[in-house]
């Protein structure tokens, strides 16, 4: 009797476990692996958050880094004689390319309106002289070779010159054109007081006749040595890349340049001196009319919008807000009062799909327009 009470002991002993502990062990099992993945997920989701808005504010400092800087040198070679801001400078380069216009202005900000971001076309030249005047002293016909002057000090051939007329008007602008020097005659031969500027094809492909004044330039008509010509104008891209659009100072072709991502605004504003007491009273959007008008524009002020990554929930619910601080209201813009006395233009990007799964950082500076300053 006791030797089967043992066997029966014996067989429940090795029995296992049961199918209702097993799945009571299966569930757990399950329910301990999502709660895990769970954790690995908010903590990943977490870190790409942290790790995008890092790469959102590198984005937005490098950005506003690069305006910054070529604002700063924007007008240099440009500015030495202000009452020629605003001239519409004709260029051409080769008998086959296009010709094209550009002012003869540091920075020209072209409003976008609405939640459409600006562009900004900055232009400068490279001479390591300054770009000091040189003064026309005979009469250059428009069919000329060769400008007769007080003084070509420091130019060399290949140095781009703006040639800029005794009068601004309709028919007497400015024109770029190309220094060359060709020793086999005087005529052609860069000296001291004579600037060759002969076209092909002994010449420079940018020194095309066509483009200049039918009358020519009279004297007291000036040269600036620009050295080389640097144009780029920021934009916005359609796929929220700051691009920079540069001309080529070599063949007068413009390309675009990708510089930096999840960029998705760009507002800008003059800011000017009215009333010549050295300080900004007005901001605005108006580009100046003339060059009394430019005389005025003492600093640029930027605002770049970055976003971080998407996020599966809604994460933003107004638009980011550019501070302007307390004391000018721009002409043109809706303000309202934000962070105390301050007062805040709205940088709508409603117009982004799925705007509000986004955060958006906003980055600012005034940029002063130095090349203006040191020459007025």
């Amino acid at each position: 009797m006791s030797q089967a009470l043992s066997h029966s002991h014996t067989r429940r002993s090795q029995g296992g476990f049961t199918l209702i502990e097993l799945m009571i062990g299966a569930v757990l099992g399950m329910l301990t692996v999502i709660v895990i993945a769970q954790a690995l997920i908010s903590s990943e989701q977490s870190r790409r958050t942290i790790s995008n808005g890092s790469n959102a504010e590198l984005t937005g400092s490098l950005a506003l880094y690069q305006l910054q800087r070529d604002i700063q040198m924007s007008g240099y070679g440009l500015t030495s004689n202000q009452a020629a801001l605003g001239c519409p400078i004709n260029a051409q380069y080769d008998t086959s390319g296009t010709p094209f216009t550009f002012t003869l202005a540091p920075v020209i900000i072209t409003d976008g309106g609405g939640s459409v971001p600006d562009s900004i076309a900055i232009t400068y030249g490279t001479s390591q002289g300054g770009s000091v005047p040189f003064r026309v002293t005979e009469v250059h016909p428009q069919t000329a070779t060769s400008f007769i002057v007080e003084a070509a000090l420091g130019v060399k051939a290949g140095d781009q010159l703006i040639a800029v007329p005794d009068a601004i008007d309709a028919t007497h602008k400015c024109t770029l054109l190309a220094a060359t020097n060709d020793t086999s005659a005087e005529t052609t031969t860069l000296s001291q007081t004579r600037i060759p500027h002969t076209a092909p094809p002994s010449g420079n492909k940018w020194n095309q006749s066509s483009i200049y004044p039918a009358d020519g330039y009279a004297p007291n008509s000036y040269l600036l040595n620009i050295g080389s010509l640097v144009q780029k104008t920021y934009s916005i891209s359609s796929t929220y890349t700051l691009r920079s659009n540069v001309r080529n100072s070599t063949n007068g072709t413009a390309s675009d340049l990708d510089l930096f991502e999840d960029v998705v605004n760009l507002q800008a504003l003059y800011g000017k001196d009215t009333d010549s007491n050295g300080s900004v009273d007005k901001y605005d959007h108006v580009t100046p009319a003339n060059a009394n008008e430019w005389r005025q524009v003492v600093n640029v002020r930027l605002a770049i919008v970055t976003r971080g990554q998407y996020e599966k929930d809604e994460v933003t619910s107004t638009s980011p807000q550019w501070d302007i601080g307390s004391t000018i209201t721009p002409d043109g813009e809706t303000v309202s009062t934000c962070h105390g006395t301050s007062k805040c233009i709205t940088l709508d990007v409603s117009s982004i799909a799925n705007w509000k799964h986004y955060r958006y950082k906003v980055y600012s500076t005034s940029v002063p327009v130095r090349n203006i300053l040191w020459n007025s």
